[in-house]
């Protein structure tokens, strides 16, 4: 890159920007969104656009700063500005990060500290946005979030931080060092990162919102202010132009207030709280009193504003490492997680006063060579990997079962659980999660891409009935039970299980998107069916209000009921046999087994609210009305009180709905006894 000699003269004779009171109070706004809406406020269920607050004001103060520098030296000096932002983001980070492993070690489950390190690893590269994507991290589901799930948005802002200085020197460099060619170079690629955003939304919602291509945009638009505040048009100095703040706040507000968390997001709904941040920041430049500056600027959000950041890093920990250590299934009231969220306040001052601002002011930093900084950061990043590893690692030493064995019992109507984790699980707590069918092996059961219905056939008693089995990973269940029959040459079995994919014809969204790969391969397994004309077909779902549905009625019970009917009633010949969904538990079984080995019975859940009493009406009044068959063995998982996580020595459950595949093993021989009655 070659240095300027002169200044450019399409470049605007601007002052140096200073600090703005506005902006400061525009950050606290951003911040209590977050932290009132992951205190569990309801009122405020949009609460999660202040993180696109923050983008844009990142996108505006970065730019404004990096335009500053190509105007005054020609280049940027990318070692003085890492060097800057290292000292700025990093020391509170990578510290709070430290201090939740720590604490996480200290009060979590220690099967959970495995997902602790790798947010901790994660946070330490500067990439857990990267990590949540590759999860597919669903904010509703049974696990407890990572602690280190709200650095998401810190690993699009590094990144963003590590690209834009290069773009904007090469764009600099390419335009003659002409701004206005800059401005239009970067509102091109804001729109195209914008498009691709309303785009991808169609095909991964958990990559639109945790990658950094999806989500640039919105420092672009932040950066995009800046081009335009330092244009020094004359209509931005209007008095008037003062109050695009005050509509940029109430739209703010308006967003927090009426968004929820099934509104698709980002894609374009995101353009609207990027709108009202553009929309202050501009109105707050403007001269004389229409603005909204007089509100933000008052003492209060001044001070919340000072602290948005460490405040920002420690509420989200505070609020899930608690919440964790008395368990999911006992969701903390309102009034202890705002008394948390009011805690943050206080211990992010702490980080403030003795963290923050002392690293960025500290001279052998400033003064010795950039060199010192970026090996700091290293350093600081390999002690959080180290940390994390090692908490890791400490706790797969702690014993997760009890000395005590117990007796592997028959299967048998109203089973008594084990209170104690037996010596002698099987599984393991640790091998729990991993407990699948074999289908999952030999890529029989389909995974949530592709449309393939050809299926996969078990038994080699040519005389014996055919059986299909179709339906989602509930129904996969069910497969080892069914295997073991394929085996004695009792049946001949055809497995047609798909992920999140139900056998009853629901339009359901995955990901955020129209599950369309679904409805071709449950038609092509209908069609199958039809064609071959098994004795049976066997169909198994999870029926839950939680299904994200495309259309449908405030009555899921009725919907449930209809999607049932409409498939069975397709299937033209065959004895259809419905098999009633298992018990669902809003925790993890081993994670909450492993808390107090010698007190399983307190993770049993009780009967009444282990099934859904709208999905057992529905299903049950969809077989009777097609002459179907509704097979129930809720009796083999539960007594009259309570459905036990331990049976004999048996673990019941891989996860909060699933059975394990030993489990499902287990139940052989009940299963068959519905069953040949219907193939005899």
């Amino acid at each position: 890159m070659t240095a300027a000699t002169g200044k450019s003269t399409e470049a605007p004779a601007s002052k140096k920007s200073g600090f703005r009171p506005d902006v400061q109070g525009l950050r606290a706004i951003a911040v209590l969104l977050v932290v009132l809406y992951h205190a569990g406020v309801s009122r405020l269920s949009g609460g999660y656009v202040g993180v696109d607050v923050f983008f844009v004001i990142s996108g505006f103060l970065i730019t404004t700063h990096l335009l500053e520098m190509l105007q005054t030296h020609g280049r940027i000096r990318f070692g003085s500005f890492y060097a800057k932002r290292a000292r700025r983001i990093l020391p509170a980070s990578l510290l709070v990060g430290l201090l939740t492993v720590v604490a996480a070690w200290i009060w979590m489950p220690p099967l959970l500290m495995n997902e602790v390190a790798r947010g901790a690893v994660a946070a330490a590269l500067y990439v857990p946005n990267m990590l949540f994507a590759s999860q597919e991290t669903n904010y509703l589901a049974e696990t407890s979030p990572s602690v280190f799930q709200h650095y998401w948005s810190l690993g699009i802002e590094e990144q963003f931080y590590l690209f834009w200085p290069a773009i904007l020197a090469l764009g600099f460099w390419l335009g003659r060092r002409s701004e206005k060619r800059l401005l239009i170079m970067a509102a091109v690629l804001t729109a195209g990162s914008f498009a691709l955003c309303v785009a991808w939304m169609g095909v991964s919602q958990p990559w639109t919102f945790f990658s950094l291509p999806t989500r640039a945009w919105e420092l672009g638009a932040g950066a995009l202010v800046a081009f335009l505040m330092r244009t020094g048009a004359p209509w931005l100095r209007r008095v008037g132009i003062g109050l695009l703040s005050w509509v940029g706040l109430g739209l703010l507000l308006g967003v927090g207030l009426l968004y929820q968390e099934e509104t698709p997001f980002p894609g374009y709904t995101a353009a609207l709280p990027v709108i009202a941040t553009a929309l202050l920041i501009i109105g707050g430049a403007a001269p004389g009193a229409l603005n909204a500056n007089r509100l933000l600027s008052l003492r209060p959000f001044q001070f919340v504003g000072a602290i948005s950041y460490s405040l920002y890093l420690v509420h989200w920990p505070l609020l899930v490492i608690p919440q964790v250590a008395v368990g999911e299934e006992n969701p903390l009231p309102l009034w202890s997680t705002l008394a948390l969220g009011a805690l943050a306040v206080p211990v992010a001052w702490l980080l403030f006063r003795f963290v923050e601002r002392p690293v960025i002011a500290w001279s052998p930093l400033r003064t010795r060579s950039q060199l010192w900084t970026g090996v700091s950061a290293l350093a600081a990043s390999a002690v959080l990997i180290a940390a994390g590893s090692g908490a890791h690692l400490a706790t797969e030493q702690e014993d997760t079962t009890t000395d005590k064995t117990a007796s592997a019992e028959e299967v048998t109507e109203e089973p008594e659980g084990t209170d104690f984790v037996p010596a002698n699980l099987t599984p393991t707590l640790e091998d729990a999660d991993d407990d699948n069918p074999a289908i999952y092996d030999n890529d029989c059961h389909r995974d949530k891409e592709g449309t393939d219905s050809s299926g996969c056939q078990i038994g080699d008693n040519e005389d014996a009935p055919l059986v299909f089995l179709f339906g989602d990973s509930h129904a996969a269940s069910w497969y080892p039970a069914l295997e073991e029959l394929a085996k004695d040459g009792k049946i001949r079995l055809d497995t047609n299980t798909k992920s999140s994919c139900y056998s009853a014809n629901v339009q359901e969204e995955l990901e955020g998107v129209p599950y369309t790969d679904c409805d071709q391969w449950r038609q092509g397994v209908i069609d199958r069916i039809n064609e071959e004309q098994p004795e049976l077909v066997l169909m198994a779902n999870y029926g839950a209000e939680r299904i994200d549905r495309v259309g449908g009625t405030d009555d899921f019970g009725a919907d449930w009921q209809q999607s049932m009917e409409s498939t069975i009633s397709a299937i033209d010949g065959p004895q259809v046999d419905v098999i009633a969904d298992v018990p669902h538990q809003d925790v993890t079984p081993a994670v909450c087994l492993s808390k107090d080995l010698e007190s399983a019975d307190e993770c049993a859940i009780p009967r009444a609210e282990a099934f859904d009493p709208a999905v057992v009406e529905a299903e049950k009044a969809a077989t009777e009305d097609t002459d179907a068959r509704y097979l129930d063995f809720s009796d083999y998982l539960c007594n009259e009180e309570e459905c036990p996580m331990i049976i004999g020595n048996f673990l019941v459950y891989r996860d909060g709905h699933h059975l394990t595949a030993h489990y499902s093993r287990e139940l052989t021989e009940p299963l068959w006894e519905e069953l040949s009655s219907a193939l005899d």
